[in-house]
């Protein structure tokens, strides 16, 4: 089964458009349900963290000056990555920062990654679990019955957590639709499909899977 992995930044603010940078990136790649290696590390930036963020995150100035440049740790989380399809807990937030660090690193020309969709579990959450109080990370660890993985808003805790939702959502998408394992690339087709025709592409897709009798 192909990997995918899944990823999280922390960061110094809400855009790479405003200045800013990653502080910390966090990958867990995963084989259908199965963990199968991880990555994570502080990235020095030179870029000052405001006070509201270190207590929102807990990483500090002093740690990430500290850390290794972020040039370094995004040439080997794009090593890491490699051609594995990509996932992150909005990921409207997350891609931005993946393809700003990669243009940081000089890596923008020969990381295939740096345009590819991200599949994000906030848009599938809200397709497979409609009903659920909430869709921020922690709320649908909670309201799955999921561990919780560590500190929130770290970025390894908040990927492992990602990781583990988008294994039930995988898990529950197949076991109520007869799926087998769904695939990235039905994820994304998924999370583009408008709620009330959900039901219908997913027992389309079934039936394209289904072997004949």
């Amino acid at each position: 089964m192909p990997p995918i992995a899944v990823i999280d930044f922390e960061t110094t603010g809400m855009a790479p458009a405003q200045g800013s940078r990653a502080t910390e990136v966090a990958i867990v790649l995963i084989e259908g349900e199965r963990v199968v290696d991880r990555f994570s590390s502080l990235m020095k930036t030179g870029a000052w963290i405001p006070p509201f963020i270190t207590q929102l995150t807990g990483i500090t100035n002093a740690m990430v000056a500290a850390a290794p440049p972020a040039d370094e740790v995004m040439r080997e989380a794009a090593r890491f990555v490699g051609n594995a399809p990509m996932v992150a807990h909005n990921a409207a937030f997350d891609s931005k920062f993946w393809q700003s660090e990669l243009r940081h690193a000089g890596l923008e020309a020969t990381q295939p990654h740096a345009a590819h969709p991200f599949a994000c579990t906030v848009l599938l959450s809200r397709r497979v679990y409609p009903d659920a109080p909430s869709h921020k990370l922690g709320n649908l660890i909670d309201h799955l019955g999921l561990p919780r993985a560590g500190r929130a808003h770290r970025a390894l805790a908040d990927a492992e957590m990602a990781a583990a939702l988008l294994v039930r959502l995988q898990h529950d998408l197949g076991q109520r639709f007869g799926l087998g394992w769904p695939g990235h690339a039905l994820l994304m087709q998924l999370q583009r499909c408008a709620r009330p025709a959900v039901e219908r592409l997913l027992r389309q897709h079934a039936l394209a899977v289904a072997p004949a009798v």
